[in-house]
């Protein structure tokens, strides 16, 4: 059984210039999605992959997950033809030469396992690259399959999938944008290419919803976490990089997988607001500048609210009662900072504000669930149909 849910169109339609030469990116259209502000549910960081494909003649499907934008190289063949940096399948044919076109319902289609379980906000199916042999349409479907499915799993027929985009003609070389409307809990995806061609990259944009169980069983976990629920809200400046990576799994790995604010001129300060996993007990902090050398955070403190405190307004002083657990503290260029509480801080918002200006790479607060938080997480989890 297939639902179907509202999506907004795709942005684009059409081939694409073929390829003259110089920055091949000169021509490619793209548009701002509000959508992308939520957490890239299929990123690798978290664990997301392409668990199979009906073809990948081609090019390989795993290049749909790959971070960062696809490349080109007008340059490069192999022995299969044009090497492309993206999922692409061989052309489809009808039955005879008085039927040489492929049929209404033919499709190409790849299995994607999300790194994160969560609900769905927006899609975008990337064709950088792809001129004259991107797909002519293109669907997106979902499911929520408990455990670890095998790709036979998912395709049997008890599977109940979802349509989260239904088959909407695309554009070639651009970021084609899908909105999503569906409220539940979605664990993989089926994205189909109609009748066959090449997309470059795969974005899933949504909220993490965690398994109420996995974090009651793990007791103390990092509560702001990307991949245990939290969030960011809004950050006083996002100039260099995203305010998200400060919450992403792992250590920065270099200086722009942190968050960097411009060079402030007046005698303000930046911050971060966050929202928990649930309502939590904090009993420990960590404030990493990895990579940040001569442009690191001077100085940093740590606040928390709960939501009865919470204002209506927008940036830094937007009428929350914040309650600091973590004094102006002065930090290290390139260096893990550890702070062990006095006494736990209970608060289902944080906030992270930096003197005067720089960056950190990531923050981390340790703790563990409330009653309340553990319950709000638990009906929220029910409510999606996990």
């Amino acid at each position: 059984m297939t639902a179907q849910q509202h999506t907004g169109p795709a942005r684009f339609t059409g081939d694409a210039h073929p390829y003259g030469g110089g920055d091949p990116y000169a021509d490619y259209r793209t548009a701002d999605f509000p959508f992308t502000r939520h957490t890239d549910l299929a990123d690798r960081r978290f664990g997301a992959a392409v668990v199979a494909a009906n073809d990948e003649f081609f090019a390989p499907r795993e290049n749909l997950l790959v971070p960062g934008r696809a490349e080109f190289d007008p340059e490069r063949f192999g022995h299969k033809g044009k090497i492309m940096d993206g999922w692409e399948t061989r052309r489809r044919r009808g039955v005879s030469a008085r039927q040489p076109w492929p049929a209404a319902q033919d499709h190409d289609w790849a299995l994607i396992r999300l790194g994160a379980p969560g609900v769905v906000r927006g899609i975008v199916v990337d064709t950088a690259h792809f001129r004259g042999n991107y797909p002519q349409a293109v669907s997106v479907e979902g499911a929520s399959v408990p455990g670890f499915p095998s790709p036979e799993d998912l395709l049997a027929d008890d599977v109940k999938w979802t349509t989260l985009v239904p088959r909407t003609p695309v554009g070639g070389h651009a970021a084609n944008g899908f909105t999503v409307a569906a409220d539940q809990l979605v664990t993989h995806l089926r994205l189909n290419q109609h009748p066959d061609g090449g997309i470059a990259r795969l974005r899933v944009y949504g909220d993490v919803v965690p398994d109420p169980g996995w974090l009651q069983a793990l007791g103390t976990f990092d509560v702001v976490a990307l991949e245990n629920g939290g969030r960011v809200e809004d950050a006083s400046d996002l100039f260099y990089s995203p305010a998200v990576h400060t919450i992403q799994p792992g250590r920065s790995q270099k200086m722009d997988d942190g968050w960097e604010t411009r060079r402030r001129r007046d005698r303000g300060h930046d911050w971060i607001r966050y929202r928990l996993a649930a309502e939590a007990r904090i009993r420990a902090v960590e404030i990493d500048t990895a990579y940040l050398k001569g442009n690191a955070a001077g100085w940093a403190s740590v606040s928390v609210a709960s939501d009865d405190e919470a204002g209506t307004g927008s940036g830094d002083t937007d009428g929350t009662q914040w309650r600091e657990i973590l004094p102006p503290t002065r930090l290290q260029p390139d260096t893990n900072h550890r702070f062990v509480l006095p006494a736990p801080a209970v608060g289902t918002r944080a906030r992270l504000d930096i003197h005067p200006d720089g960056g950190i790479s990531r923050l981390r607060l340790h703790g563990t669930l409330t009653e309340a938080g553990a319950e709000t997480l638990k009906a929220r989890h029910r409510e999606l149909g996990g």
